[in-house]
C-alpha cells in the first residue's frame, strides 16, 4: 500500500519540478512512510512521485517509481496484485526465463505491460490498485483503478497542467492547482454524505471510476481524452443473473467457501505482520474464521468498543475470537477520545466526507497499526449478499404504498409533513410522493430530500443511482437495490472510509469479499440464497456456521456507529454551533441559512434526530475552515 502523484506540465517550472514533486509526495507520506522516490522525464515536463509502505519485497528492489525491464515504461503503483507470482509463471512460459530483480508485484506489472499491453494486463490481475504508467515510446500516460474501487485515484487539469494522485491534497500542493469548489458536488455530499465518482469537491477534478483506465497523450487536451473499461460491474451483474448457478444449496455453500478461501489465501501474502478487523458480525467473522483455518499460528484480530449502551459490539467480537482461537486485542474508546479526533477529519478525508463511522474506523485502524501493517476486513458482504436492512423492509413497504393512489399519497404527505410526528412515521412520510420503486429507494436513502434547495446555486448531477440508462437489468427490487449500493455506496462511501482511515495510520487494508471472482459468483446466486425468511446474507451465514456456532452470531444487525445525535446535543454542541452560526453561513454563501438552522434547532430540541443530515453540513464547514 502506497501513495503516488504526478503531473504533465507543458511549461517547465522555474521553481523546480523535483521540489514540486517532493512537496506533492510529502502531503501523502502517511500512505507510504518507508521510502520516497521521484522520476522526471528528459523534457522536465512529466513527473512521478511515490511514497512507499513496504508490504511485499521490503528490499530496494521494490523502490518506485520503477522502470520496466525493457525501459519503455515507468510505473507508480498503489495496492497489491495478489496473483502476481502466478502471472510471473505465465510470463516465463510465454517469453522464457526472466531475470527478476526482486519479488515485488510492481516489477511483475512492468513485464506484463511490456508483454501484454495495458488492457489485457489489467484484466489478468487479481487485486486492488491504482496506478500511473508512463510510456516513453508513445509519450502517453495511463491511469488505472481496480475493478471495485478499493484504491483511490484523482485526476484533472488545472489550466494546461494535468495533475493526478492518490489523494486530493497531493494535487492541491502543486502551484498550478486553482480549482474552485463545485456546488453541484456539494449538493451530492448533502444528499449522500459522500461525493460519488466521478465527481469531487473541486470543479474539473475527478475520481477515476472503478474498473476503468484513461490514456492521455503528452500534448493532449481534456476534450480528447476518453475513459476505457476493462471490467464493468453492470456486465457482471447481468451475466450472473442470466447465467445462475444450477447446483444445490449445499454445493453453492461449498463453492462460496472455496472462492472466499482462495481470495483470503492470496490476500494473506505479505512480508510484514498481518491481521484482521473483527466486529463479531457475519462478514468479519467469516473472514477471520477462514483465515485461521489456513494458518497454524493465531491470527491477530482487533476490535474497539464504546461504553455507551447500544453502540458496543466488542463483547460479541471477543466471544467469536475466543471460539476461533485468534490472538485478540480490544480497546474501549471513551467519548472524549473519539471526540478529540473530530478536528482531524478534514485532514484525513481530504474532501468533505460525512459517514460518521469514519470515527471508529480510524480508531480501530490506529490500534491495529500498533501490532500489524496489513489488516483484512469484511467489507462488501452486505452489498453482495443482501445484508442491509432496507433490502428486507423496502419491498414490503413499497408493495403496500404503491396500492395507494398517487394523489392520495401526496395529500397525506402535504397534510402531515412538518408536523410533530414520531421519527419512524416521519421517515415513512418522506417516501409517500415516490412515483416508482426506484424513486422510493432514492428518497429513502437520501439525507436531505432536496439538496439543491439547501446548497445555493447548485443543480442535480447524474450519478449511478439516478441514471436509469446505466442500471443493469435485474430480476427483482432487492437485486436492483443491491446493484445500486454496489455501484455507488460501496466504492464511494464504504471503501473511501476504510482507505483513508487506515492509510492515515499507515495501515494497509485488504477486502477478500471484493475479489472479482467472489463478486461474479455472488451475482449468480438466486435471491433466496441471499435473503431468506427476512434475514440477509443467508449463504454467507451458512459458510460461517460451519466454523462458528450460530448462537454467537444471531442478533439484530447494527452498523459500525457512534452516538452522534447525543454528541451533537452535548460535547460537540459548541463546535457545531460555531460552524452553523447564521452570520457565518450567510457570509460563506454555500448553504441556505434558514434551512440549516431549522434542522439544527429541531435536533437540539429533540424533535428529530437529524445527526446524519447535519454531519454532511458540518464536515463541509470544518473542511472549508482548513482551506
Amino acid at each position: 500500500m502506497c501513495g503516488f502523484a504526478g503531473f504533465i506540465n507543458p511549461v517547465v517550472s522555474q521553481s523546480g519540478n523535483e521540489s514540486i514533486l517532493r512537496s506533492m509526495g510529502d502531503t501523502i507520506r502517511h500512505r507510504g512512510p518507508d521510502d520516497t522516490g521521484v522520476w522526471i522525464d528528459e523534457s522536465d515536463q512529466v513527473g512521478l512521485v511515490h511514497t512507499r509502505l513496504s508490504i511485499v519485497d521490503l528490499s530496494p528492489a521494490g523502490h518506485q517509481p520503477m522502470s520496466s525491464h525493457c525501459d519503455r515504461f515507468v510505473i507508480v503503483f498503489n495496492g497489491e496484485i495478489y496473483n502476481h507470482l502466478e502471472l510471473r509463471k505465465r510470463l516465463e512460459a510465454q517469453i522464457g526465463l526472466i531475470r527478476w530483480r526482486g519479488h515485488s508485484d510492481t516489477e511483475t506489472l512492468g513485464v506484463c505491460f511490456s508483454t501484454w499491453g495495458v488492457k489485457r494486463t489489467l484484466q489478468e490481475t487479481v487485486g486492488m490498485f491504482a496506478l500511473a504508467l508512463w510510456d516513453k515510446a508513445e509519450q502517453q500516460l495511463t491511469l488505472a483503478r481496480d475493478r471495485l474501487g478499493e484504491k483511490p485515484l484523482y485526476w484533472g487539469w488545472c489550466g494546461d497542467t494535468l495533475l493526478f494522485g492518490s489523494e486530493l491534497k497531493a494535487l492541491k500542493s502543486h502551484p498550478q492547482f486553482n480549482a474552485e469548489i463545485d456546488r453541484d458536488a456539494l449538493a451530492l455530499l448533502v444528499g449522500n454524505n459522500y461525493i460519488p465518482a466521478p465527481y469531487t469537491i473541486y470543479r474539473g477534478i475527478e475520481k477515476l471510476p472503478a474498473g476503468q483506465y484513461v490514456q492521455i497523450e503528452k500534448d493532449s487536451s481534456r476534450a480528447g481524452v476518453r475513459l476505457n473499461s476493462y471490467w464493468q460491474l453492470r456486465e457482471s451483474i447481468e451475466s450472473g443473473l442470466t447465467n445462475p448457478i444450477t447446483c444445490t444449496a449445499e454445493e453453492a455453500i461449498d463453492c462460496l467457501e472455496q472462492r472466499i478461501s482462495q481470495s483470503i489465501a492470496g490476500e494473506m501474502l505479505a512480508d510484514v505482520p498481518l491481521g484482521a478487523f473483527l466486529s463479531g458480525g457475519v462478514d468479519s467473522s467469516t473472514i477471520v474464521a477462514l483465515m485461521q483455518k489456513q494458518t497454524s499460528h493465531r491470527v491477530r484480530t482487533f476490535a474497539i468498543g464504546f461504553d455507551e449502551p447500544g453502540y458496543n459490539e466488542a463483547e460479541y467480537a471477543k466471544q467469536v475470537a475466543q471460539h476461533i482461537g485468534t490472538d485478540h486485542t480490544e480497546f474501549y474508546v471513551s467519548a472524549s477520545e473519539a471526540l478529540e479526533l473530530v478536528p482531524r477529519l478534514p485532514e484525513i478525508y481530504c474532501e468533505p466526507f460525512a459517514d460518521s463511522s469514519q470515527l471508529p474506523t480510524f480508531l480501530v485502524s490506529r490500534m491495529a497499526k500498533e501490532h500489524v501493517t496489513v489488516a483484512l476486513s469484511g467489507d462488501g458482504g452486505d452489498e453482495l449478499f443482501g445484508g442491509y436492512n432496507p433490502y428486507q423492509f423496502a419491498p414490503r413497504i413499497w408493495s403496500k404504498l404503491k396500492c395507494l393512489p398517487i394523489h392520495l399519497r401526496h395529500g397525506i404527505f402535504d397534510l402531515l409533513s412538518g408536523r410533530p410526528v414520531p421519527d419512524k412515521l416521519a421517515k415513512l412520510l418522506r417516501v409517500f410522493p415516490a412515483k416508482n420503486r426506484e424513486q422510493f429507494y432514492q428518497i429513502l436513502m437520501s439525507h436531505w430530500e432536496y439538496p439543491d434547495q439547501v446548497v445555493i446555486g447548485s443543480q442535480s448531477l447524474p450519478t449511478w443511482l439516478n441514471s436509469p440508462k446505466q442500471w443493469p437489468n435485474t430480476d427483482c427490487f432487492e437485486h436492483w437495490m443491491m446493484a445500486m449500493d454496489a455501484g455507488q455506496y460501496m466504492p464511494d462511501d464504504i471503501l473511501v472510509k476504510v482507505d483513508r482511515a487506515a492509510m492515515a495510520n499507515s495501515l494497509e487494508t485488504r477486502v477478500p469479499l471484493l475479489d472479482h471472482r467472489v463478486v461474479e459468483f455472488a451475482w449468480q446466486l438466486p435471491l433466496d440464497m441471499k435473503i431468506r425468511r427476512g434475514v440477509g446474507k443467508w449463504i454467507l451465514r451458512e459458510v460461517l456456521y460451519r466454523h462458528v456456532p450460530r448462537a454467537l452470531i444471531e442478533r439484530p444487525k447494527k452498523g459500525f456507529s457512534v452516538p452522534l445525535g447525543e454528541w451533537l446535543r452535548g460535547p460537540l454542541r459548541d463546535w457545531a454551533e460555531a460552524l452553523l452560526a447564521e452570520p457565518r453561513l450567510s457570509q460563506e454563501g454555500f448553504f441556505v441559512p434558514v434551512a440549516v438552522r431549522r434542522v439544527w434547532s429541531d435536533h437540539l430540541a429533540g424533535k428529530r434526530d437529524h445527526a446524519r443530515k447535519l454531519w454532511s453540513i458540518l464536515m463541509f464547514q470544518a473542511w472549508l475552515e482548513q482551506q
